[in-house]
C-alpha cells in the first residue's frame, strides 16, 4: 500500500484512566490540525477511547479521527481503538472506495460505540456506530453529520423487532431491557438486534467547512450541537478547544466519561498540497 510511516504516522495515546489527558497536532500537509481531551468525569472507571492518526496510504496523506464509547467494560472500547483503523488502511479499496472499505471493515469480537471521521483528499467521510457524535461547522452552522442509534427511533426499534427482538423502558429506552443503543461493535447475547452496520456520510472539504467535532455521549449529554459550536468557533487552536468542551461538560454535570476530538480545517488559513508523492 505504500505506507509513510516514518514520516506520517501520528496517534494518541491510549488511555485517560487516572485523569484528564489532551494533545494536537498538525498534519504535513498543512490542510488540517486537530486535538483532543478526554477526562473519566464523575466516573471511577474510563470506558472512553479516542484515536488521532495521521498515516500515508498510496501517496496520500490520510487523518483518521475516532471517539470509541465502550460498556460493560473498557476491553472492547480499547480493541475498537486498536484495530480499527490499521484494518481500514490496509483494506485495498481503501483509496478507490473509501466507503466500501468502511462498510466492510467488521471486528466481530469487539463491543463499543464507534464515531470516526476519515479525511481523505478533499473527502470527509463520517461512520457511525452509536451514540457517539459528530458535528461540523459550515459556514458558521452547527450541522450533525451523524444520527445517535437508540432503541426507541421508530426505523431501529422496527428493526430489532422484526429481528425477533424488543425495546423496553429501564431507566432509558433499551434493547432487551439490557443495552441503551441499537448499534455497537461486539455485544454478542444481542448481536441479532444489536448490528455494527455503520451509517456513513460524506462532506466535501472546502472553505465553508470550519471544523469538526467528534465527541462520546458525555458531552452531548449535557451540550447541544449549536452551544458546542459556538463555544469553540473562536478557537483557533483544536487542542484548547477540545479541553474548553470537556471543561463546560464537567461543570455542566454529566455524569458519564467525557472524550472530545476537534479537527480544525485550514483551506481558508493558507492550507497548501494535498498530498505526498509516492
Amino acid at each position: 500500500m505504500g505506507y509513510l510511516n516514518s514520516v506520517l504516522q501520528s496517534s494518541s495515546q491510549v488511555h485517560a484512566e487516572d485523569g484528564p489527558v489532551c494533545g494536537g497536532g498538525l498534519s504535513q500537509n498543512g490542510k488540517f490540525s486537530y486535538g483532543y481531551a478526554s477526562s473519566p468525569g464523575k466516573r471511577s472507571s474510563m470506558e472512553d477511547f479516542y484515536e488521532t492518526r495521521i498515516d500515508g496510504v498510496d501517496g496520500e496523506i490520510v487523518g483518521l479521527f475516532g471517539v470509541f464509547d465502550g460498556h460493560g467494560g473498557a476491553r472492547a472500547a480499547e480493541y475498537v481503538k486498536q484495530n480499527l483503523f490499521s484494518n481500514l488502511i490496509r483494506h485495498p479499496k481503501f483509496i478507490s472506495d473509501t466507503k466500501s472499505a468502511i462498510e466492510n471493515n467488521q471486528n466481530r469480537d469487539a463491543g463499543s460505540t464507534a464515531s470516526t471521521a476519515i479525511l481523505v483528499g478533499d473527502r470527509l467521510l463520517v461512520a457511525n456506530v452509536g451514540d457517539s457524535r459528530a458535528v461540523i461547522c459550515r459556514g458558521g452552522n452547527a450541522i450533525a453529520v451523524s444520527r445517535d442509534h437508540k432503541p426507541d427511533q421508530t426505523d431501529e426499534r422496527q428493526r430489532i423487532e422484526d429481528a425477533g427482538g424488543f425495546v423496553m423502558w429501564a431507566g432509558t429506552w433499551r434493547v432487551g431491557g439490557v443495552l441503551a443503543v441499537s448499534r455497537a461493535f461486539g455485544d454478542r447475547l444481542l448481536k441479532q438486534y444489536v448490528v455494527a452496520d455503520p451509517e456513513i456520510q460524506e462532506e466535501k472539504i472546502d472553505s465553508s467547512l470550519e471544523f469538526l467535532i467528534l465527541a462520546s455521549d458525555g458531552l452531548w449529554d449535557v451540550v447541544s450541537n449549536e452551544e458546542a459550536v459556538a463555544m469553540i468557533k473562536p478557537i483557533q487552536d483544536p487542542e484548547q478547544a477540545a479541553k474548553r468542551l470537556m471543561q463546560e461538560a464537567c461543570q455542566r454535570g454529566s455524569a458519564d466519561n467525557i472524550t472530545c476530538v476537534v479537527v480544525r480545517f485550514m483551506a481558508n488559513q493558507g492550507g497548501t498540497s494535498r498530498s505526498v508523492s509516492a
